[in-house]
């Protein structure tokens, strides 16, 4: 079943992303560019949704819906 994860995305300093979650305790992923770093968040956030099924933690996230808004990051 597909979750939505609200992610906050960041540029840092030196050049990277930082992708970091409030709805999911402990995501934290970094990477070159904004795709890289959806990629590394994607699977970090499987893995702590999976550890959190295995100590039966129940998930706080909402199934996906029909219909939903996503911003499309377009570079020019």
């Amino acid at each position: 079943m597909e979750k939505i994860v609200g992610l906050h995305i960041e540029k840092l300093p030196e050049g990277v992303y930082l992708a970091t979650s409030d709805d999911i305790q402990g995501l934290i992923a970094q990477g070159r560019t904004i795709s890289e770093t959806l990629e590394i968040a994607r699977d970090v956030a499987r893995k702590l949704l999976e550890a959190q099924a295995e100590f039966k933690r129940p998930s706080r996230l909402k199934p996906t819906q029909d219909v939903f808004d996503y911003p499309l990051v377009v570079s020019g």
